[in-house]
């Protein structure tokens, strides 16, 4: 049996599923005239945007029909190439139940030899390397991890983050990402991930 020591672990969510492009294609559709059209909410939002992104979420199929992200593809097809254990790492949201099994749908479609963990707690799971968009959750993966390396695929709401350890990728450095994932998986136990060098 293989020993599983290089694991890239992959989010879902603006990582390898385009969130953003099915929530604003499906939000827009809803708008009335004169209402401003969707953008990258995050935080405190309204309550009556809240309901309608619920609503969004909530159709059949909605979580399972998501586009491919290209960006987290392209660190994907990297990952794959220099023999990574690939491992979908993502949380569903507890409103919405229709999301954990469409995920699992999702993945099978699109990324068939991944291993799949749907978790409230990203910090605990183990990987040399953590694809994800989002700073809060990487974060808290760095705060156990932090000799791992993450690459951060581009997002409005990533563009200020920054981390000794985190290589954010904009689709024009690819080069660098892949650099930084062959000193990740060279990496010997206990020892420090130093970037310096690309």
């Amino acid at each position: 049996m293989k020993d599983l020591q290089d694991i890239a672990l992959f989010d879902l969510d603006s990582t390898l599923c385009d969130y953003s492009k099915s929530m604003a294609k499906e939000y827009n559709e809803i708008l009335s005239p004169g209402e401003e059209p969707f953008k990258d909410f995050r935080k405190n939002l309204p309550s009556y945007i809240e309901n309608r992104i619920r609503l969004i979420r909530n159709q059949p199929g909605w979580w399972r029909n998501m586009e491919k992200f290209q960006l987290g593809f392209d660190i994907l097809e990297i990952a794959k190439k220099l023999d990574y254990d690939i491992f979908i790492l993502t949380k569903a949201p507890k409103r919405h139940k229709n999301a954990w099994t469409e995920k699992v749908e999702w993945c099978k479609i699109h990324v068939p030899e991944a291993q799949i963990t749907i978790t409230d707690k990203k910090g605990l799971i183990y990987g040399k390397v953590l694809v994800d968009d989002y700073p809060p959750y990487i974060e808290e993966w760095l705060e156990h991890r932090p000799r791992g390396l993450v690459i951060l695929p581009a997002q409005t709401w990533n563009k200020d983050f920054s981390h000794p350890n985190v290589i954010r990728y904009d689709g024009t450095n690819l080069d660098l990402v892949k650099k930084a994932m062959e000193i990740a998986k060279k990496r010997k136990p206990e020892e420090i991930l130093n970037l310096s060098k690309i």
